[in-house]
């Protein structure tokens, strides 16, 4: 499609399934409604293909999903992995005082986790493509379960350098984003990959928005109480540390034991249709300082992916200190009240699909940002509990409803799903661990220059710098 004179990408979900660079072969079954697909390493494993699992098990029709068991795995390693955000989201703050440290040290132990997702996302899309989905995840699954165990040790070591490595060691271990979102793109119809992208997006909002409950009771439960069980101390900073380690073990033995390892085999070639051929010559266009149609959209995808997830990772930074500052609330309470909000995310996430029968992805993006900007924007204007002010809690409830709720889950999710239509039939792999990448880094630098700006203005000033970029 184009409007006026300049040249767009046209997303329209295509009929022809399957694509023509997917990984699915064009064998069919006996009803001649389904296909099926297989990858992994596509260059020296083909000829083993007879000697694998059959993948019969794993067929789909164009309006389906292929592999539902391999569907759920990938939603548990997503879930987990932002669960080791989400969980001590009401901790950190609480331990980096303790640990001697400031706003500006919260900041980098935040970023430290998705500086580590940054360096391993494109090395593990990749790895994806060259040696499968189950050893990539097998190994990062691996990672991640020693890295909460080491982090259950942040306070006996008692170094605030110990803890941004930590963090560090589980941003490697959870950055499958790339990976997952590129498996689901693989075993979905493009008529209905944004719905299965939004499903698993609901499962990481769920994981970093939801959680939080679950790392407020086990503070509140061990608050000022330590139990020692041999060389294993539980406490409130450790006990929620050992949680993750269960669950990370317990999605490691799962995909060991019910993961299928797929190979990928090479595709028959087809002759593009018409309507492919002049979409394909409308992305190869020639824009500004010799950029592409199709590269300054992957582009444009990328600065609202910065935008969204930065955002959001400096509320995941200052949201504790702002809840107890301007609110007096309890780093419990404030922790409760981002996860009801994170449910209500959930459900909105859940919606998408209906949400999409009445409105485009750029509706759905456009709309979600400014319902995120404008509840950012709403928390400028209030003073500190220390100033007199004597601010109500349903601000604060309204305000992360504004942003939790309804603005990032369903903005940020279009910017997904999005991404993943204009990548179309190339290898998804690398560009969604490249995609995984761009938002790990605005985690990386906007939590660090939130923790500055607050240390040496205000936090207020935050506020208005988030509301301007978005």
């Amino acid at each position: 499609k184009s409007g006026g004179d300049a040249p767009v990408v046209d997303a329209t979900p295509s009929n022809e399934f399957p694509p023509l660079s997917s990984t699915y072969s064009t064998a069919t079954t006996e009803d001649n409604h389904y296909v099926k697909m297989e990858d992994g390493d596509a260059s020296d494993q083909i000829e083993k293909t007879n000697s694998q699992l059959s993948i019969a098990n794993s067929v789909m029709t164009a309006e389906g999903l292929a592999d539902p068991m391999g569907f759920l795995i990938i939603c548990c390693v997503v879930l987990i992995g932002d669960m080791n955000r989400g969980v001590v989201f009401p901790i950190m703050w609480p331990l980096v005082q303790e640990l001697g440290g400031d706003a500006v040290w919260l900041g980098y132990a935040v970023g430290a986790f998705s500086f580590g997702r940054i360096i391993a996302s494109p090395t593990l899309g990749k790895w994806s493509i060259e040696y499968g989905y189950s050893k990539t995840l097998v190994g990062s699954t691996t990672t991640m379960t020693i890295a909460c165990i080491l982090f259950a040790q942040v306070y006996r070591v008692n170094s605030i350098y110990y803890l941004i490595f930590t963090q560090m060691m589980l941003g490697v271990g959870s950055a499958t984003l790339g990976v997952t979102r590129a498996f689901v793109a693989e075993i979905t119809a493009t008529r209905q990959r944004t719905v299965y992208i939004a499903l698993l997006t609901a499962v990481q909002y769920g994981g970093f928005t939801v959680t939080p409950l679950f790392g407020a009771l086990i503070m509140h439960v061990f608050q000022e109480k330590r139990y020692e069980f041999g060389f294993l101390i539980f406490d409130q900073y450790s006990a929620a540390a050992y949680f993750m380690s269960l669950l990370s073990a317990c999605t490691l033995a799962v995909l060991i034991t019910k993961f299928q390892n797929r190979i990928r085999t090479k595709p028959n070639k087809k002759k593009k249709s018409s309507r492919t051929a002049e979409r394909d010559e409308i992305a190869d266009r020639t824009m500004f300082m010799g950029i592409t149609v199709y590269d300054a959209a992957l582009l444009g995808c990328m600065l609202l992916n910065v935008s969204t997830k930065g955002s959001i990772g400096s509320f995941e930074t200052l949201g504790i200190s702002f809840a107890e500052s301007h609110f007096n609330l309890e780093p419990e309470t404030a922790g409760f009240i981002v996860s009801v909000n994170g449910m209500i995310g959930v459900i909105a996430l859940l919606s998408m699909s209906q949400l999409g029968k009445y409105f485009t992805d750029i509706q759905m993006i456009v709309g979600g940002i400014s319902v995120c900007a404008l509840g950012i924007i709403g928390f400028s204007t209030l003073q500190s509990f220390e100033d007199g002010a004597d601010n109500a809690t349903w601000k604060y409830f309204v305000g992360i409803f504004m942003i939790y709720g309804i603005g990032y889950p369903i903005g940020h999710t279009a910017v997904i799903g999005l991404f993943s239509k204009i990548v179309g039939r190339r290898a998804q792999g690398t560009l969604q661990g490249w995609f995984a990448s761009a938002g790990s880094l605005a985690r990386i630098l906007f939590p660090i220059m939130s923790g500055y700006i607050a240390q040496f203005d205000d936090i207020t000033t935050v506020f208005k710098v988030l509301f301007a970029i978005l």
